[in-house]
């Protein structure tokens, strides 16, 4: 059985930063490129950043670049997402998803997802 569990959000204030992480289970997941997505209040679905298998390549949303940094331990199987400058805008729940896919909209990523709130 997949399961993919998300920890690590919080209340942070706007410059603040927070470290996500995923545990995941049940795949092959050192194979697996790896994806972090969000979703706003009121909002669909955002994909913010995909992590590769090898080489730790991750490609970021325009929003995030430059703030977000994604990281994997294979040996952990488990997927990271370093938050810095964070910004009112960035409050969402974050979801971690296998894959590169980006359009979430007809079918919500796997996760259960962790809160994050940026707020003064």
């Amino acid at each position: 059985e997949v399961q993919l569990v998300e920890s690590g959000g919080g209340l942070v204030q706007p410059g603040g930063s927070l470290r996500l992480s995923c545990a995941a289970s049940g795949f092959a997941f050192s194979l697996s490129a790896m994806s972090w997505v969000r979703q706003a209040p009121g909002k669909g679905f955002e994909w913010v950043s995909t992590t590769y298998s090898f080489g730790s390549i991750t490609t970021y949303a325009d929003s995030v670049k430059g703030r977000f940094t994604g990281s994997r331990d294979n040996a952990k199987n488990t997927l990271y997402l370093q938050m810095n400058s964070l910004k009112p805008e960035d409050t969402a729940v974050y979801y971690c998803a296998i894959g590169t896919r980006r359009d979430y909209s007809s079918s919500p990523p796997e996760g259960q997802g962790t809160q994050v709130t940026v707020s003064s």
